[in-house]
């Protein structure tokens, strides 16, 4: 009864810093649906133009990693998150008011690609660092606990924003969509004043280089298994449709799915078994459901495919974030799970175009496969990382 009584406020506790990145991509997914449209049909430009409005915010997120932690570090984690929140509302003005001022297409598009340079140096000063704050509040040990709930957050604000942005787009204007940017970023930056901050930890910060030399063999496990997950999600419905089935939202309906229950129903699995020994056996969970996809003789076998992919895929992370925090010197936290994200936003920014130069060559198809044969080169890693662990 008494430890139930403690857990409480701790859980409350590291709900009330995630939401900082719940809140981040439910914005990051408020302009999916709405800005290729506007850039096509009312800027005028063409839809490489389009693409790249989207994909600036990534890139930006990707190259501002690194800084991220290393501000983190400096200054900690608190400040950094803060910072990102200003710098989201920002984004939401710029945003804002590239729909209401009467500008030529090209200052709208200036105007709209600040904003999305912006958005995207916010992700990255929110996303790791909330995890950190949460950390050097409630000590390592809860480290699989508070990336569970992060995961969630991500997911879920992801899954929620697309959506949320047609709504309103529909009912408030394209101007809404900046607004509701705005306040996202406002309402949690009010919020975050009243939470403690984390202590800055003592000791020597390494330089980039070294962080990311230590941090390489848990980074390509990453990247090997978010490639898969990268595939899945570019290239599925394109998959069913040259099959001639139907419903392949439910692929990856069943892998959010699976991915949230897996989390969910087993908070305990790293910190009981050990990360490399939970992440092994995700990664063979994965490369089977990736398989099945590929050699899918029904739409039914290829959604249970994507489920286990979901269910490999969602301890990878949590479960070498906390073999990474064990290597990692305390002072370089938040470099070092900044760094191991870099590998996420890699594989799944390259699994794209990577992955279409597999499908002019041999088939959408072989998506599958290759991605399965990341996932089991991705399974020898853990492996050699867990022989090397040993000794």
């Amino acid at each position: 009864m008494n430890a139930s009584r403690k857990s409480l406020p701790v859980g409350l506790s590291i709900v009330s810093i995630v939401c900082f990145n719940f809140a981040s991509f439910i914005s990051n997914g408020l302009p999916l649906a709405v800005l290729p449209g506007y850039v096509l049909n009312t800027l005028g430009f063409g839809s490489a133009m389009a693409g790249l409005v989207i994909g600036l915010q990534y890139l930006t997120t990707l190259l501002s990693r690194p800084l991220a932690g290393q501000l983190a570090d400096r200054f900690g984690a608190k400040r950094t998150v803060m910072t990102g929140l200003a710098f989201l509302a920002a984004s939401g003005l710029l945003t804002a008011l590239t729909f209401l001022l009467p500008t030529t297409p090209w200052a709208g598009l200036t105007l709209l690609m600040a904003g999305r340079i912006l958005q995207g140096v916010a992700s990255a000063l929110i996303s790791t660092p909330s995890c950190t704050w949460a950390i050097g509040l409630h000590g390592p040990s809860r480290t699989a606990q508070i990336m569970s709930w992060n995961g969630i957050a991500a997911y879920g604000g992801t899954a929620i924003g697309a959506p949320l942005g047609v709504l309103i787009r529909d009912h408030l204007g394209l101007a809404g969509i900046g607004i509701a940017i705005t306040l996202l970023g406002c309402l949690p930056l009010l919020f975050a004043l009243t939470r403690r901050p984390a202590p800055l930890l003592p000791g020597l910060r390494l330089p980039f280089r070294s962080v990311f030399m230590a941090v390489l063999p848990s980074g390509l496990a990453v990247a090997c298994s978010s490639a898969g997950f990268g595939s899945l999600t570019a290239f599925v419905a394109l998959y069913f449709d040259s099959l001639g089935w139907d419903n392949a939202a439910y692929c990856l309906s069943a892998f959010g799915g699976a991915f949230i229950f897996a989390r969910l129903v087993s908070p305990n699995v790293v910190p009981r078994f050990g990360g490399y020994r939970v992440v092994t056996v995700c990664m063979a969970v994965q490369t089977l459901g990736l398989l099945l996809v590929w050699l899918a003789p029904s739409p039914l076998v290829a959604i249970l495919g994507s489920a286990l992919t979901g269910l490999g895929v969602s301890w990878v992370y949590p479960g070498l974030a906390v073999e990474t925090l064990a290597r990692t010197p305390e002072a370089n936290r938040n470099s070092a799970l900044s760094t191991l994200s870099l590998f996420f936003d890699l594989a799944v920014g390259l699994a794209g175009p990577v992955m279409g130069l597999v499908v002019s060559g041999f088939g959408l198809a072989q998506v599958f496969f290759c991605s399965a044969l990341l996932s089991a080169i991705g399974l020898l890693l853990m492996l050699n990382l867990q022989r090397h662990s040993r000794r």
